[in-house]
C-alpha cells in the first residue's frame, strides 16, 4: 500500500506556489510547499497586479490586504538635463464597471504579495519547508517521489513545479523549453532608498548617446523605490551600492550619495519562453517554470497566478474523487495557449510595439472552446456573454456576484428566468433578474471564476456536473 506524506507537493514558494497552495488549503486537499531558500523572495520585481489577479485575489480572501498594503501607479514624469519635461502615462486608462470593478493595476512590491499569501496560507493550516532543495523527482502509475540534497525523502499523490524559469522540476522530467532573447541588452533592477526625488512621479530617465534608458519608480506602501536600467549588450553589471550609485549618477540629476541603501538587487536578459508541454503524468508545471515572460507589461507573476487558479480546483475535485483524473488533462489545454499569447504580448509591449492597456490588464482572457466550456444556447448575439468566458461581478437582486463566487465551490447562477434548477451539491443557487452583463439563462460558474456551463434550460446540465465533479 501507498504511503503519501501528502496529497501535493508544490515545489517553490513564490507566488505561483504559494496561491496555489493557499487553494489547496482552502478546500480541504493537503499540500506541502518546498522552497530551496531559507526565506521568502526579497525583491520587489513582479510589482504590478493586473485587474484579474485582483479578482483571483478577492476569491482566495486576500485583496483587502493588498489593496491595503500598495497603491495605484504613479504617473510618469520624464526628466531630461536635471529638469522635468512632462508627465507621461505608463498605460491606457480605464473606468470602472459594475461588471468590472477592479480597472487598473496595484501596484505591490513581490516580496510584499509573497507575504500576504504566506500569512494566510498559514492562517489555513497550511505548510512551506524552507531550505529543502530538490535534487530529483521520480513517478510511477500511483504517485511521485521527490529526493531533497538533505533530509528524507517526500511521496505525493502529485507534484507541480513551481520553482521559476530554471526549474529543477522540468529539467528532471526531460521537459524542453522553446523560446527567444526578447532583447540582448542585459536589465538592472534593484530595491532601493533614495533621497531627492518625490513619491508622486515614476521617475523616467531616456536613454542618450552613452547611456540606456532609466526609471525609478516609488513602490507603494514601501519607503523604497525600485531602479530599472538598461545596459549595452555584453555588459557585467554591478549589484553593489557603489555600482548602482554609479548608475543612478551618470544617467540623472542625482548624487551617488542620494543613493543610501541598496536592499536587493540583481540582472537579467529579457527573455520569452515557454515548456513545451505542461504536464508530464502526475507532475504539472505552473508559472515561471512553464512559461518565461518579459517584465514589460506586467503579465508574469498575474500569468503565474491564474495557472495556479485554474489548476488547485481541478487537483481538489481529483483528489476527492469528486472528478474523474482525466479532469486535468483541462489544465494544459486551457492554460497553454493563454501563456502563449500573453508571451507574445509582452514581447510586443517590450519592443514598443503595442500599450499597455485592456489586453495586458487580462479581464478578456478565457477559455471559449475548450472541453470544459459547453454552451448550449443558440443564435446568441456577437457581444454576448459565453461559457468559457469570465464571469463578471454586479449587484443585483441584492446579490453581489463575487461575493456569491468567492470561496471553493461552483455557483448555479439563474439569470432572468423562473426555470427549476437542479439541486448540485458542490454549487449553491444564486438567482437574480435579467442582467446586461450576462443577458439572461442559467450559468454555472467554475471555482476559478470563469463560465463552465451555459444554456437557456438545465438540458444537458446534470451530465456536465457530473463530468467536473459538482453532483
Amino acid at each position: 500500500m501507498n504511503t503519501y506524506d501528502t496529497d501535493v507537493l508544490v515545489v517553490g514558494a513564490g507566488p505561483t506556489g504559494l496561491a496555489l497552495a493557499l487553494d489547496l488549503a482552502r478546500r480541504g486537499t493537503r499540500s506541502l510547499v518546498m522552497e530551496r531558500a531559507d526565506g521568502l523572495f526579497p525583491g520587489s520585481r513582479g510589482k504590478g497586479l493586473q485587474p484579474r489577479t485582483q479578482e483571483v485575489f478577492d476569491d482566495l480572501g486576500v485583496l483587502d490586504a493588498v489593496r491595503a498594503a500598495g497603491g495605484p501607479y504613479p504617473v510618469g514624469m520624464i526628466w531630461q538635463d536635471g529638469r522635468r519635461k512632462g508627465e507621461h502615462s505608463m498605460f491606457d486608462t480605464a473606468e470602472a464597471t459594475e461588471a468590472e470593478p477592479y480597472h487598473e493595476p496595484w501596484m505591490l512590491p513581490q516580496w510584499r504579495t509573497q507575504r500576504i499569501l504566506f500569512d494566510r496560507l498559514t492562517e489555513l493550516g497550511g505548510e512551506v519547508a524552507f531550505g529543502r532543495e530538490l535534487a530529483g523527482i521520480t513517478q510511477d502509475a500511483d504517485g511521485v517521489t521527490a529526493a531533497f540534497a538533505a533530509g528524507a525523502p517526500l511521496r505525493a499523490r502529485y507534484a507541480v513545479a513551481a520553482d521559476g524559469g530554471r526549474s529543477t522540476v522540468r529539467r528532471a522530467l526531460g521537459i524542453g523549453m522553446t523560446g527567444e532573447t526578447v532583447d540582448p541588452n542585459p536589465m538592472l533592477v534593484a530595491d532601493v532608498r533614495v533621497t531627492g526625488l518625490d513619491r508622486d512621479n515614476w521617475h523616467v530617465f531616456p536613454p542618450t548617446d552613452t547611456e540606456g534608458f532609466m526609471a525609478i519608480c516609488p513602490l507603494a506602501g514601501t519607503a523604497d523605490f525600485q531602479v530599472a536600467a538598461q545596459f549595452a549588450e555584453g555588459t557585467d553589471i554591478d549589484l553593489s551600492l557603489d555600482g548602482i550609485r554609479k548608475v543612478v549618477a551618470t544617467r540623472s540629476h542625482l548624487s551617488p550619495e542620494d543613493v543610501t541603501e541598496v536592499r536587493w538587487a540583481s540582472d537579467f536578459r529579457p527573455r520569452a519562453a515557454m515548456a513545451d508541454r505542461f504536464r508530464e503524468g502526475r507532475v504539472l508545471l505552473a508559472g515561471d517554470a512553464a512559461h518565461v515572460h518579459s517584465p514589460a507589461g506586467g503579465q508574469g507573476l498575474n500569468t503565474s497566478v491564474q495557472d495556479a487558479h485554474n489548476l488547485g480546483w481541478k487537483l481538489g475535485a481529483v483528489l476527492s474523487g469528486a472528478a474523474h483524473p482525466s479532469l486535468l488533462d483541462s489544465y494544459e489545454e486551457e492554460r497553454l495557449p493563454n501563456a502563449a499569447h500573453m508571451l507574445g504580448l509582452t514581447t510586443q509591449v517590450h519592443r514598443g510595439e503595442v500599450r499597455r492597456g485592456a489586453a495586458t490588464r487580462q479581464l478578456g482572457l478565457g477559455y471559449r472552446g475548450c472541453s470544459l466550456a459547453v454552451e448550449t444556447r443558440q443564435g446568441l448575439p456577437e457581444e454576448a456573454l459565453r461559457a468559457g468566458d469570465r464571469a463578471p461581478d454586479g449587484v443585483h437582486g441584492g446579490v453581489r456576484l463575487f461575493d456569491a463566487f468567492r470561496g471553493p465551490h461552483w455557483t448555479l447562477l439563474a439569470v432572468g428566468t423562473d426555470e427549476d434548477l437542479p439541486d448540485l451539491a458542490g454549487a449553491p443557487t444564486v438567482r437574480i433578474p435579467a442582467y446586461e452583463a450576462y443577458g439572461t439563462g442559467i450559468f454555472l460558474v467554475r471555482p476559478d471564476g470563469y463560465v463552465g456551463w451555459a444554456g437557456e434550460t438545465t438540458k444537458g446540465l446534470a451530465e456536465y456536473a457530473s463530468l467536473v465533479g459538482v453532483a
